[in-house]
């Protein structure tokens, strides 16, 4: 989920975007918490993992100038363990009129926002059960899990349940452990305004003064993704897809507040383009069979609620950033809150691939440096969190560690793994049948990531996502002879966490004429030393000119020592009897080697770096070693 207000212009049909400061940015991940605040709200609810939820059916009647709910819910379950009662989260302040289950009453009880419902017999493991429960009350709205307020003057009414909002207006599961299969929705609601819901609407039944609205969701879903608004919403459709047999279209459904319509379809129509375009990197839209869309509501920010994002503003980045949650975040969803990073950060990065192609890579290079800066804007903090950070909503969704430098670590695993490795293991990824349309952890993307790469990731892990604290880096260039160039880089870290930061750095030198020349070396230690090829003197050199690596007051040197070409040249065995060897780098070319005695008197002219001098009286001969860098003087002892 992001937050973020932009200013949008439409000039002819071209689209600018501004960029966002940083208080848009935190009111952006301000929506992702919105649902607890509390660390006492976020805690696993052990009485709920002895079963899994297959279905849930919702019948709730709401008037968004009420802060009221009636409803009905049936959920299926099968028992992973003999059951005599089943738990579900729920609001303590929800009143329970009844809880059936095959038309029988059951008796049940409620506190400290649970619902225990008691079983006449033992349900035992394996077998599938349906209850029913009868609620009404008034939804907790400490933190805007059921909201209303008026737009021109017309009530609206939504939910945001992330993370664990949803027990505030539903009876139901919303531990990271369980999807149901598919959900049935209906909402009553005065029928002068139209209800949204996650899939596809199936009726709209009018009975006197309201309206019933069904709507049908056949993906498996986590709780918190589950979603109803309601107002005198106007419909705006839309098509995704590109029209062929491998792309064929499908629904994008907006609901839009009739007064700004013009406006927000304006804004809007940059949605198919972009929906397209992460289908060509990450695969098919994930809930093809159903529909993408947005809902206009009153939170701050974003909710990527399955199929239907509900959405304060329509700026670009918002739109592209809560519709990369369909793939990260929906079609599979972090497996704990320590995790995070795989909702929130690839998916801010999916946004960041927005602005690469969409507006060019000067432009993603400030997007990338933008991240850059307030990731280093603190010295210390793990992107993946620790046990008792996964107790605190704040950590969870902060936007420096899990939506910022998470979206940075997505852009160093592209750099190290190169683009076709990289958008490879994306798409086994949300591919793999263990995981889509479920849970996955940080170890399983890893390993999706190993095997594209063809190599073991632990090291850049521990490095960057484990621990904490970035690189600065120390680059001396000096020219090493016609056509090179000898780096030195030297490394610290700003946290003890990390010893070295392994990674291949991109290097630009520069020459008087204007000339570029980027250069990649794997560094892998402080002081390391490489000589690279460079086709110009070089007069200038700039680190990591494309943001590649989160880093901070790096410096850079060109150095001004003598070049000694005869340092790079040596002959061997010394002292030989038989046979001189000559030894010359590798962008050398040997072009004569001649044998002088200690006179200077030519005795031998040779084209090989081999020479036998067996004939040669003993004593001390000259070498003159002419090569396309230069010539060198060089003398040996013959025994």
């Amino acid at each position: 989920m992001k937050k973020i207000t932009q200013i949008f212009f439409v000039l002819a049909t071209t689209f600018c975007f501004s960029q966002s400061d940083d208080s848009d940015f935190n009111k952006m991940v301000e929506s992702e918490m919105k649902a607890a605040k509390s660390t006492l709200e976020v805690q696993v609810n052990p009485n709920t993992l002895n079963y899994d939820v297959t279905y849930h059916e919702l019948r709730v009647t709401i008037n968004p100038a009420a802060s009221t709910i009636s409803g009905v819910v049936t959920t299926t379950f099968t028992a992973l363990s003999n059951m005599n009662t089943i738990v579900f989260d729920m609001a303590t302040v929800l009143n329970v009129s009844s809880v059936t289950m095959n038309s029988t009453s059951l008796t049940f009880s409620k506190a400290s926002n649970q619902l225990t419902i008691n079983f006449p017999t033992t349900i035992t493991t394996g077998t599938s059960a349906s209850v029913v429960i009868t609620y009404s009350g008034t939804p907790p709205n400490v933190d805007g899990e059921f909201s209303r307020t008026t737009h021109s003057g017309t009530p609206v009414l939504w939910t945001l349940s992330e993370p664990f909002g949803a027990r505030s207006w539903w009876p139901c599961k919303q531990d990271l452990n369980d999807k149901a299969n598919s959900i049935d929705v209906y909402i009553t609601a005065p029928s002068q305004y139209n209800s949204v819901a996650n899939g596809m609407e199936q009726s709209r039944v009018i009975n006197g003064a309201n309206a019933t609205t069904h709507f049908k969701h056949n993906y498996p879903i986590a709780a918190y993704l589950v979603a109803i608004a309601v107002t005198n919403y106007e419909v705006f459709n839309q098509q995704g897809g590109l029209g062929t047999l491998a792309s064929p279209y499908f629904p994008i459904v907006n609901y839009l507040y009739p007064e700004e319509s013009a406006s927000s379809q304006a804004s809007l129509a940059v949605t198919p383009d972009i929906i397209n375009f992460f289908e060509t990197k990450i695969g098919p839209y994930p809930f093809r069979n159903e529909k993408y869309g947005h809902a206009r509501a009153g939170l701050s920010g974003g909710m990527e609620h399955t199929t239907v994002s509900f959405m304060n503003s329509w700026s670009r980045s918002l739109i592209a950033h809560e519709m990369a949650h369909q793939w990260f975040g929906d079609k599979i969803t972090c497996g704990s809150w320590k995790d995070i990073w795989l909702n929130e950060g690839l998916t801010e990065y999916m946004a960041g691939l927005v602005v690469e192609n969409f507006d060019g890579s000067a432009s993603f290079v400030n997007w990338k440096n933008s991240k850059i800066t307030n990731i280093t804007s603190q010295l210390g903090g793990a992107t993946y969190l620790t046990d008792a950070e996964a107790l605190n909503v704040g950590r969870i969704f902060s936007s420096r560690l899990s939506y910022n430098k998470g979206s940075m670590i997505a852009h160093m695993l592209r750099w190290k793994l190169g683009d076709v490795a990289f958008f490879n293991a994306l798409n086994t990824y949300l591919t793999d049948p263990a995981l889509a349309y479920g849970y996955a952890v940080t170890a399983n993307f890893k390993s999706h990531l190993e095997t594209a790469y063809g190599n073991s990731l632990t090291e850049f892990f521990n490095d960057w996502l484990y621990n904490q604290g970035y690189p600065t880096y120390d680059i001396v260039a000096q020219n090493w002879g016609a056509g090179q160039a000898k780096l030195t880089v030297n490394q610290t870290q700003s946290h003890a966490s990390v010893s070295f930061f392994e990674m291949p750095l991109e290097i630009r030198l520069t020459g008087s004429g204007g000339q570029i020349h980027d250069v990649v070396v794997d560094n892998t230690f402080s002081g390391e030393e490489f000589i690279v090829s460079c086709p110009f003197p070089v007069t200038g050199v700039i680190f990591d000119p494309n943001k590649h690596i989160v880093s901070l007051n790096n410096t850079v040197t060109l150095g001004n020592e003598s070049f000694d070409i005869n340092s790079l040249v040596s002959v061997y065995p010394v002292p030989t009897a038989d046979l001189l060897n000559i030894q010359l780098p590798t962008n050398f070319t040997l072009e004569r080697v001649e044998i002088l005695n200690n006179l200077g008197q030519l005795i031998s002219s040779h084209e090989s770096n081999q020479i036998n001098v067996s004939h040669l009286s003993s004593g001390i001969h000259f070498v003159k070693i002419i090569t396309s860098e230069g010539t060198i003087h060089k003398n040996f002892i013959k025994k």
